[in-house]
């Protein structure tokens, strides 16, 4: 038989039975498009590949056996090869940099809703900053512009307030190094009166500068305004497109880390020091932190929230070396009560299904513990989810791509959506005073700003 009819039906073969086994259940809902096309794209993949691998062996070793000449025959097919290979690299390389000039324009972009500068006192780009508005960029102006109103923590906490709060937020655009950008952040913080407020969260952005304000209007809500925020940025793109820069996002936190360590070791009395980190941001400052344990003792931090960290080894060993103090929820259900003497430091919140946390190059080769033949899973993770070597890697990145579905004041615990949990398990790990009746209607408060920060940004210019 001819190399060509065998590497064929061996392609079709493996391409039918990769499409097979691709179907089922995963992680979070795919777009019925992606859902659908995804068996025939993977197992066409696979069998292309097996049947080109196959015929082309088959023909180097009749070649090798002096029974036929081989797979090539003339230049001409690999110079055309070559040449569609050549202009589609170039084609696509000139097509990704634009895409990627595009995003970092966005990324500058201030939303219509938020490009005033603010006119309070006790942010950053508001009177007297050290930086405008413009240089904050649009997450940046997004974060200081979602400041907590004092109408904010009477509705909630029917108290009145007992201080405006401080956002501090350094972009990009501000310096042009992280020591200088770190630099303008103590500026402001000094500034503002941070350092007298009885909170500070230090949160790690993500890679396009996103600083999620719902841990902070927790923190802003449940303390009558009596804390301070900063956040310092490092890039413009996508966290997708900003794990290359992990490395100097964790110094500029470090940097930040030592400074506010510096600036605080002197004084009688200090704030209490939060972390938080999100995703990329959680990985970031998970980084950032001196491990063999994790030395929260060196900065005096007092709680640390990391919510959705991506999965893999880096990780796997934070987790480990937390482990004598930190405690992993999927929901706030599984908050304990009574809470365990001495409180945990470090709190994890992570969905048993989400994609982000679950995705890693094990998953190439070998079956996760939360894919059990049989004993419980966790939260949505579906009974007839099977594992399968290669594939389930492949459906697992998919998932990442689909991971979080956002609708403004539709909060759902799902995937890598975590705002339904923010509220109960941001109140638990920085220990804030609350009650059941204040706790919902904090929830409530939480969805209605979130509906009007989203009709901010979809407001029209002018």
């Amino acid at each position: 038989m001819k190399p060509a009819a065998v590497g064929l039906g061996v392609g079709a073969a493996v391409g039918a039975t990769v499409a097979w086994a691709s179907r089922g259940p995963t992680l979070v809902e795919w777009p019925a498009q992606v859902r659908s096309a995804f068996p025939f794209v993977l197992g066409g993949l696979a069998g292309g590949a097996a049947g080109v691998k196959t015929g082309t062996a088959l023909s180097l070793l009749r070649a090798a056996t002096g029974r036929g000449a081989g797979p090539i025959t003339t230049f001409t097919p690999v110079l055309v090869a070559a040449g569609v290979v050549g202009g589609a690299a170039l084609a696509g390389s000139i097509a990704g940099r634009r895409l990627i000039a595009d995003m970092v324009s966005q990324g500058r972009e201030l939303d219509p809703g938020f490009a005033t500068p603010p006119s309070d006192p006790e942010v950053s780009a508001g009177p007297g900053s050290m930086v405008t508005v413009t240089e904050l960029g649009r997450e940046g102006a997004r974060f200081v512009g979602s400041v907590t109103p004092a109408a904010g923590i009477r509705e909630v906490t029917g108290m009145e307030p007992v201080a405006s709060p401080v956002r501090v937020f350094i972009g990009v655009d501000a310096a042009s190094t992280p020591e200088q950008r770190v630099g303008l952040a103590m500026a402001e913080l000094r500034r503002t009166g941070a350092f007298d407020r009885a909170h500070l969260i230090i949160q790690a952005p993500a890679g396009s500068g996103y600083a999620n304000s719902f841990p902070v209007d927790v923190l802003e809500v449940l303390t009558r305004g009596d804390c301070a925020a900063v956040a310092v940025g490092y890039g413009l793109l996508p966290s997708f497109l900003s794990l290359g820069k992990v490395h100097l996002a964790s110094h500029t936190q470090r940097l930040l880390l030592e400074a506010i360590r510096e600036e605080l070791k002197d004084r009688a009395t200090r704030p209490r020091l939060l972390l938080y980190g999100e995703s990329l941001g959680a990985e970031v400052q998970e980084s950032a932190i001196p491990g063999g344990p994790v030395d929260l003792d060196r900065y005096g931090i007092a709680a640390a929230l990391w919510v959705g960290t991506p999965g893999g080894e880096r990780s796997d060993i934070f987790h480990a070396l937390c482990a004598g103090q930190s405690y992993t929820v999927d929901r706030p259900e599984q908050i304990p009560s009574p809470m365990p003497s001495p409180r945990p430091r470090v709190w994890f919140l992570e969905h048993d299904g989400d994609p982000v946390v679950r995705f890693r190059a094990a998953l190439l080769l070998h079956r996760p513990a939360w894919l059990p033949v049989d004993g419980l899973r966790g939260r949505s993770i579906p009974e007839s989810m099977t594992w399968k070597p290669g594939i389930s890697y492949v459906q697992a990145f998919v998932d990442t791509m689909f991971a979080t579905h956002v609708k403004p004041g539709l909060f759902e615990s799902l995937g890598h959506d975590y705002r339904a949990d923010l509220g109960a398990v941001t109140t638990a790990a920085y220990d804030l005073p609350s009650d059941p009746a204040t706790a919902e209607r904090l929830e409530a408060y939480l969805r209605r700003i979130e509906v009007e920060r989203a009709q901010r940004i979809d407001a029209p210019a002018g």
